[in-house]
């Protein structure tokens, strides 16, 4: 990741082949996840379907869809990660913005592939599954619009700090490797915890795609508010308060021998 910058970003950005891959990766790697994300929500209704289950009475289902966003978020972003930094969220991209990480400019063409990936994954998966309708995400029956609005953005907020700490923070040394697998056990964990209340999201485009190809808008405004406030307010919390300054003395740590006045 840059240096902390904030930029609108220059013309050329526009074709330089920088972006344009970047651009590509974010593409396909939504497309990614978001196919496996939705598809095993799909797959699962689909056999309960079929052995008369009842999907929201067993946890187990959430469990394995809460794996398969994991596994598909942990490729997802390890494809993209040296590429565009391994986005893959709305909410991620809108965070290192107000970090001053990427330009205005490769943000909204960020957003711009993001979305589509996940429009074009729920699309094939419609195709493949013979018209299924694409579930997306809505608040669970005797949950309020608030209490979902607030579980997305804890949520959000514990993985856009887990973003910052593993893949954007400049002193993250040797734990950068294992970044694109704490980001997907994050999310993973987060969808055990917010799966019953309100599916947990954490990611617009992850909504957007299901909600416009299944066109199901029900508490849809959440799984944006949500996530950006939460991914924002981590963002801010991170780059101010928990990166140090340049200009900040270090700390001396250890043991250290007394001076001849200090005995």
């Amino acid at each position: 990741m840059p240096v902390r910058r904030y930029a609108f970003g220059r013309v050329e950005e526009v074709t330089h082949p920088d972006s344009i891959r970047a651009t590509l990766a974010e593409f396909l790697s939504t497309l990614v996840f978001v196919f496996a994300g939705e598809g095993s929500v799909l797959a699962l209704d689909k056999l309960y379907r079929e052995t008369g289950g009842d999907v929201s009475r067993d946890p187990s289902g959430l469990v394995l869809i809460a794996l398969a966003h994991a596994l598909s978020l942990f490729s997802a972003v390890s494809a993209s990660i040296n590429i565009s930094g391994g986005h893959v969220n709305p909410a991620v991209t809108f965070g290192a913005l107000l970090g001053g990480r990427i330009s205005v400019l490769r943000a909204f063409y960020y957003w711009l592939a993001q979305l589509l990936g996940a429009i074009v994954a729920c699309l094939l998966l419609r195709l493949v599954t013979a018209g299924m309708r694409p579930v997306g995400f809505r608040v669970a029956s005797g949950v309020g619009e608030l209490n979902g609005l607030v579980l997305e953005m804890v949520l959000t907020f514990g993985l856009m700090y887990t973003v910052y700490a593993t893949t954007i923070d400049p002193k993250r040394g040797s734990i950068g490797i294992i970044g694109p697998l704490a980001i997907g056990l994050i999310v993973g964990g987060n969808i055990l915890v917010g799966g019953p209340f309100d599916g947990g999201s954490m990611n617009p485009a992850r909504a957007f795609g299901p909600a416009l190809v299944g066109w199901r808008w029900r508490n849809h405004w959440i799984y944006w508010v949500g996530p950006f406030v939460g991914g924002g307010l981590a963002a801010l919390v991170y780059e101010f308060m928990v990166i140090p300054s340049t200009t900040e003395p270090p700390l001396i740590t250890g043991h250290q021998p007394l001076a001849p006045e200090d005995y």
